[in-house]
């Protein structure tokens, strides 16, 4: 599950151009940079040994996987399907939006969901994009963020790849907040769901995975993480992140000359 998660990190960071948009911690001094990435990456060893794990299952089990499902499944339905998980989603992104203070947007995912599950047809079709509601994307790590916690040192997690000590906690209310966890002695069907949106998720991101690991250069770890920081970034401050101050000394002008003082005129030449 990790490629998802860092495709749609670097899908993030083409789309909102936040290359540009540099945290403070990211426009540091050189000389800096190391002892700040150590800071907050002290797992390193670990993150870099699950970092190949979920590499090498992406590699020789999901992504297979999701290409043969491209192939014999025809474009509208893996919109559908697509549409359908989305939809899914929308019950958590309202309650974190909720939890963060932001009612207009919760009362959005709320028509949203409303909309899609009924005249949408249980959300295979977006109908609620059409008539203006955007989709969000909120989760309990950003509520978390929100209310002032810090994120903490990075960390990847086995399937499921790039987090922090913040997010990854998190996961686990997001995952009990879920509608199909609450499929009470359906858990084969909530099973299959599961794996049918992996396999969806990871099909749609196939370009992206093509473009990542030449993005990647010749340490794909670092990329990842710092495209993982960089986005969550993003959705944290709902697409606008404070910028950093300018660098000290940037905008300073020259000191102007004392008062009464002349020009020093042309310096007689010597003979």
């Amino acid at each position: 599950m990790w490629l998802p998660f860092a495709c749609l990190s670097l899908l993030g960071l083409s789309a909102c151009g936040t290359m540009s948009h540099r945290s403070t911690e990211d426009a540091a001094p050189p000389g800096m940079q190391a002892e700040q990435d150590n800071a907050h990456d002290p797992f390193e060893g670990f993150n870099r040994t699950m970092y190949s794990f979920n590499d090498k299952l992406d590699r020789y089990a999901l992504k297979p996987v999701a290409k043969g499902y491209r192939a014999i499944t025809p474009a509208p339905v893996r919109k559908s399907v697509a549409n359908f998980f989305s939809n899914l989603h929308d019950p958590v992104v309202m309650l974190n939006n909720l939890l963060q203070g932001k009612p207009g947007r919760a009362a959005s995912d709320f028509s949203r969901f409303f909309v899609n599950s009924t005249i949408g047809i249980f959300g295979l079709f977006d109908v609620s994009s059409k008539w203006g509601m955007p989709t969000h994307k909120e989760d309990f790590g950003q509520t978390l963020a929100v209310w002032g916690v810090g994120d903490g040192p990075y960390l990847v997690l086995p399937f499921f790849g790039p987090s922090n000590m913040r997010d990854a906690p998190s996961l686990v209310v997001d995952w009990e907040t879920y509608p199909p966890n609450r499929m009470k002695g359906h858990s084969g069907t909530r099973d299959k769901m599961f794996v049918l949106e992996v396999v969806d998720k990871r099909a749609q991101l196939l370009a992206a995975g093509d473009i990542l690991e030449q993005a990647g250069g010749q340490d794909p770890y670092v990329f990842v993480r710092e495209a993982y920081r960089q986005h969550r970034r993003y959705l944290i401050y709902d697409g606008n992140p404070p910028q950093p101050p300018p660098p000290p000394g940037l905008f300073e002008e020259d000191e102007p000359a004392p008062r009464g003082a002349a020009p020093e005129k042309n310096p007689p030449q010597s003979r």
